[in-house]
Parts: structure tokens; sequence; C-alpha cells
């Protein structure tokens, strides 16, 4: 039996003991391993059932469960010199571990890459020696990676391992540094309760992908959880990203009609919205280099370039595809990665490095824009409405966009 927290609590060790205990407390066993299998608490009738089986006070099985609310927190405050005398010993021995320093399976003129287990690697970097982390974890759904890596973790132990590179993570990041998290967003509430402690929150941006199909009995699963996070009171880099008018692609007609408004919207596009719906799955054999699931370009153009700058350094443990490096390398980032599984195919991918310039050269080109090339010829040809272009230098453009012109968030 794959014991989780609750069962080892309980000294439930197969179905036997689960069965007998399930009889003592008169708790069904379907109910048990629901507790157990999602790491949920207990509740009601059930708790005082397990408790007087179990022998023990609610404060200890919630301490012994890791369950612990505010007033908990504040006793373990109000008696922390005794709690700290302890434990100090075993946190001291966890503290003081050495950690191997490993040297790169490949290397470029910007970039580092380690076949290494990521936790090894974060504990083997210098602290505060990074400008921006971006990490796609696996998602624990029992994939089979070319790593061969266990994707099938229990709830308990895929929370402790993401707690546990998080922190380190956390401690390799500069003063005003950026952290992006990729995730589901079933897990990312758990790496939020996590980051937060130390860091500062900017966005939950939702990446519209349907990956899947739907889920009978459930809202269709159609967003990707990131997680944007800083280190201090303001990130050191945040550069403000602009996107086109939406509009039709067959007739290049309004999505929405903004009416006398049209001419008061900024010339450079709309404001990048925490909800990203121009980011598509890597399906099509030109652009996928592996089996797994590969993040697309674009997105990493977006983070890399909207939270740092040229000559900053960018860490991220989970290389995958290596998606973040091939960007980083292009746009002039020093990039450190780790991956445990084969590397060969991110090789490859940097001996063809000057398709990837080309991608993200169209990206950018498409950008900071309110209409594209291709949108103002559909547009030219339907004739539908299109901004003039005014006679006026860029410092008076400047001063006209920040007082007159409004973004199409701000329209009713």
């Amino acid at each position: 039996m794959n014991n989780q927290k609750l069962f080892s609590v309980l000294n439930i060790t197969d179905n036997k003991t689960l069965k007998e205990f399930a009889k003592r407390t008169n708790i069904r066993v379907p109910k048990l391993r629901y507790y157990n299998e999602n790491s949920i608490f207990p509740h009601s009738e059930d708790l005082e059932k397990i408790l007087e089986e179990a022998d023990l006070s609610e404060i200890e099985f919630r301490i012994k469960m890791g369950v612990i609310d505010s007033n908990i927190l504040d006793l373990i405050s109000n008696n922390s010199k005794q709690i700290s005398e302890i434990i100090q010993k075993d946190f001291n021995n966890e503290k003081e571990q050495s950690h191997s320093a490993f040297q790169p399976k490949f290397e470029t003129k910007l970039g580092k890459l380690y076949q290494e287990d990521s936790l090894e690697l974060i504990k083997s970097l210098p602290k505060q020696s990074v400008d921006l982390i971006f990490a796609d974890p696996p998602f624990n759904l029992d994939k089979n990676y070319e790593s061969k890596m266990n994707d099938k973790l229990s709830k308990e132990e895929y929370k402790k391992w993401t707690e546990e590179w998080i922190l380190g993570c956390i401690d390799l990041l500069k003063e005003g540094g950026a952290f992006f998290l990729w995730n589901l967003p079933s897990w990312n509430t758990y790496s939020a309760e996590v980051l937060s402690k130390y860091l500062n929150f900017r966005h939950w941006i939702a990446v519209d992908i349907k990956y899947s199909l739907p889920i009978a009995n459930r809202l269709y699963p159609a967003h990707y959880s990131l997680l944007y996070y800083v280190k201090g009171e303001k990130p050191n880099t945040f550069k403000q990203e602009r996107i086109p008018l939406e509009i039709c692609k067959k007739c290049g007609a309004d999505i929405k009609d903004y009416g006398g408004y049209k001419n008061k919207l900024n010339p450079k596009g709309l404001s990048l919205p925490d909800v990203w719906k121009d980011v598509s799955p890597v399906r099509h054999k030109k652009y996928k280099t592996r089996d797994s699931n590969q993040l697309p370009v674009n997105l990493l153009e977006r983070v890399i370039s909207m939270s740092s700058k040229e000559g900053d350094t960018v860490f991220d443990p989970f290389g995958g595809s290596g998606t973040s490096y091939i960007v980083s390398e292009i746009l002039n980032r020093n990039w450190i990665g780790g991956e445990i599984g084969p590397i060969d195919s991110i090789k490859e991918r940097f001996k063809d490095i000057d398709f990837h310039r080309e991608q993200i050269y169209k990206i950018q080109s498409k950008k900071n824009t309110l209409f594209t090339d291709e949108m103002r010829q559909i547009r030219e040809k339907n004739e539908h409405w299109l901004p003039v272009d005014e006679e006026v230098d860029d410092k008076d453009k400047e001063e006209k966009n920040s007082s007159t012109q409004v973004d199409i968030f701000s329209i009713s």
C-alpha cells in the first residue's frame, strides 16, 4: 500500500489494517482512502472517531498531519524557545549537509546545461545568483518521460518534493528577481501557498491552452496556470508588453465594437492581460523535438523579455526540450539549466538555432503594435477602420498617448 500522511499517522500499512480501522471507527474504507489520497483533513464526526481510536488530541493530530491553522501557529510562536531547543540539532544537521559541484554536460557562449537531479543541482548553485527563474516541473500525471523518472508520486510526496525545490530556488534568486512557475492549477494552489510566504505575488496568469478532452462531471479544463512572483517589493525588470487588437482572421472585422473610442486606442497595442489566449500547444513536427509536451517558444519569449534584460541570468531546473535555454540564448541572456534525462534533443536544437531565431523574430514583429502588417492588409481590403498615421515627432506622440489614449480593457 502506498502510504500517505493520514495512513502513516494512523499506522495503516495494508488493506487488512485499513479494513480493521474502518470497522472500529465505522468510517467506510472508500472515505478513508479519499481522506488519505487527497490529503484532506477529516471533519466533524469522522475526526472525532479517528482521534478516539488513535488516542490523539486534535492539536497533536493536526501537527502530525501538517495541517496548522493560525491559532496553532500562534501557540508555536509563543512557545518557540522550547520547541526550537527540541528540534535544533536535527535542523542544524540538515542545513550543514555538503553538496557536490557538478560539471556541465553541454555549454554555449551564454549557457550551461547540467544533466543532474534538479534538487541536487539547485543546492549546488551560488545563493542570490539568478535574475529570473522559470520552472516547468513534471505534473505528476504518471507520464512516461525520457528520463524514466517517477511521475506518479503520492500527493503528499509530490507536495513535499515541490516545496523542497521551490525553497531552493528562492535562495538562488536575487533581490528583485522574478519567479515563474508553470503547472496545472490544482498543483499551483499548493505552490502558491509556499511561494507567498517568501516572495511577493504579482500575477496568476491563466494560459488558455486546451490540451485534453472534456472530463465528465467537471468543467472543461481549458487553461494552465503560470504563477508570477518577485523577490522583494518590486521587480528589477518589468517591460510592459502590448498585443494587437483582436480581429476576425478571415474578414478583419473587430471582434468587439469600440465605437467612438477607436481613435483613442494606443497605437502600440493593448496592455497584456493576465489571461493569455495566444499561446498554442506545440504539435507540428516542424517545431516539436520530443514525444513529451513541449513549451511554445512565444510563451518563453514573452516571460524572458518581460522580466529580464540582456546579460541577466535565467535558471530553469527542468530542461525538458530546452525551450527556455534556446530563447535565453537568442535574447542574449545567460542561462543555467538542468535535465535529469537525455539531453541530445536539446543539443540538436542549438544546432538549428537560426530556425528558432527566425521564430522569435516573427513573434516580436507581431507585438507592441495595434495592427500587424497582415492585419492591416486584411482590414484595408475589407474597408475596416485603421488609425491615421499623424506626422508628429516622437515626444509629441508619447505625450498624446499618455494623456488621451486608452486601453481596450478600460472600455465597458
